[in-house]
């Protein structure tokens, strides 16, 4: 089942290069377990070794876009990372460009866009298939046909693994199966989208002012 945790508090850290980043104090009101065990008495060391982050703003190395891809699983061969890009939607465009795979980057990943950047990402963790997928606005700079192939890619990856998917448009949240409702750090609401749109509540609310604005500090954290 695709769960999603909505709360309007949008103070989500989730930077993966930030060593100060605790993946186990990120939903202090839920208890998240990883293969049955609570993160909360997993070591910070190996929980970074099952976690894999992708960040709304990807840092790339500069270096060619395989590396890039291959950072996810240091080990992979070809077909693996070639795979992980199909996956991410990456795979046509890397093919391509006139280096395919041995594209270098850039500084910072400055040769490719915003979309494409994001898609190296996604394929990183597809490559590294962890037992925690943390997405921190994954999809923000994809078109709407693009982030929708992408979330039913991560839909797949997302079975059998803890999942936290953080954005500001609660259009992801109709991707969910359930979605458990958080306000103050509490759980107020809890249930998939049209029942909630149904409900006067913190949800339809929310639903409401971001169709009439287009524009919301909502973080959906969106886990399984």
């Amino acid at each position: 089942m695709f769960k999603g945790i909505l709360e309007d508090d949008g103070n989500v850290n989730s930077n993966e290069h930030d060593c100060t980043f605790d993946p186990r104090n990120l939903i202090p009101a839920l208890k998240i377990l990883v293969d049955g065990q609570e993160i909360r008495g997993v070591t910070l060391d190996s929980l970074r070794k099952c976690i894999g982050v992708v960040p709304q703003d990807t840092v790339l190395f500069n270096d060619t876009i395989f590396h890039n891809i291959q950072y996810g699983k240091l080990s992979a061969t070809e077909e693996e990372v070639f795979d992980a890009a199909r996956h991410a939607a990456i795979h046509e465009t890397i093919m391509n460009f006139p280096e395919k795979y041995s594209t270098i980057v850039g500084e910072r990943g400055l040769k490719l866009s915003g979309g494409e950047k994001q898609r190296v990402s996604l394929a990183r963790a597809f490559l590294k298939a962890p037992s925690i997928l943390l997405c921190d606005e994954a999809t923000s700079s994809l078109d709407s046909n693009t982030e929708a192939e992408i979330l039913n890619a991560l839909k797949t990856l997302s079975k059998n693994r803890t999942s936290i998917f953080i954005a500001h448009r609660l259009t992801i949240a109709m991707q969910c199966d359930e979605i458990i409702v958080l306000e103050n750090g509490k759980v107020v609401q809890q249930g998939p989208h049209e029942y909630l749109l149904s409900r006067a509540g913190r949800y339809a609310q929310l639903w409401m002012q971001q169709n009439s604005t287009d524009t919301s500090d909502t973080a959906i954290k969106v886990g399984v």
